[in-house]
């Protein structure tokens, strides 16, 4: 299956009037077909800037990024980024929007993958309505079939569900969720949410304060569905936290002993 990233000795800083600003240092990475990557770090520490490096949007000062051994040096048509701010035209149809993205087919074609993806997303009924008349949650289906329709072999996505209200981007996780397992995108997601990252990920990659290094990699070895109220998920969680510098309150940290299963990445604290 196509759609394996490989990242090897990526370097990245910005100039501006006060001098160099050192982003990412040394960053070595390797995504395999298929599987859901998950990067959280500190705020401002580069993940974005990294998902901008892979995904071809910008350059890297030092290093390469290869997708199916192909260099990147430029966006291509293997993969598409979903970032952080809407991206979907307020002044044309859900249908329009999704008709308008898909070059080089038919329009018989077009039609078939529209109707398609907006079954999948279950906004079918809307397919007339401008995205102004839609709630949130529905305006980011609609940003999710978008990227969908042009049949992308990766999906880069930038905190994509961060503007949404809880219960909303909780139904719209399960949503995208459900849509990967049927059609397999290899995903590479930058979010602050640990659950989110737990939620979705096959591996949560961890990065220190810039300039930004990988500082470990953790597995998820949770079946789907997965359930934030599972001992397990909160164990994983607890230990992230921690990675990350932020200690969860004496009277919530989790005992152990209790857990059956399942050990911490991190050996023991």
């Amino acid at each position: 299956m196509p759609g394996e990233i490989l990242v090897r000795g990526v370097w990245k800083s910005y100039t501006d009037r006060r001098g160099s600003l050192p982003v990412l240092e040394g960053v070595d990475l390797e995504v395999g077909a298929g599987e859901i990557v998950a990067l959280i770090g500190p705020s401002g520490c580069g993940k974005s800037t990294l998902l901008n490096i892979v995904a071809g949007f910008e350059e890297a000062d030092r290093g390469e990024i290869r997708v199916d051994g192909e260099r990147v040096t430029r966006p291509n048509r293997k993969s598409i980024l979903m970032p952080q701010h809407p991206s979907i035209f307020p002044w044309v149809t859900v249908r329009r929007n999704l008709t308008m993205v898909q070059n080089g087919i038919s329009q018989e074609k077009r039609d078939q993958r529209t109707k398609h993806y907006l079954d999948l997303v279950g906004l079918s009924a809307f397919a007339d309505a401008f995205p102004w008349q839609l709630s949130g949650g529905m305006r980011q289906r609609v940003e999710l079939a978008r990227a969908l329709v042009v049949r992308p072999e990766i999906l880069y996505m930038d905190e994509p569900f961060a503007a949404l209200d809880a219960l909303t981007r909780i139904q719209i996780r399960g949503e995208f969720l459900r849509i990967l397992f049927q059609e397999r995108h290899t995903t590479l997601l930058v979010t602050h949410d640990v659950e989110e990252a737990l939620y979705l990920a096959d591996r949560i990659v961890i990065m220190s304060d810039r300039p930004a290094r990988i500082r470990c990699i953790v597995p998820v070895p949770l079946p789907h569905p997965r359930s934030q109220f599972r001992m397990e998920f909160a164990v994983l969680k607890d230990d992230i936290l921690h990675e990350l510098g932020v200690d969860p309150d004496e009277d919530v940290t989790l005992d152990r002993a209790d857990v059956r299963g399942i050990e911490s990445p991190f050996g023991g604290r």
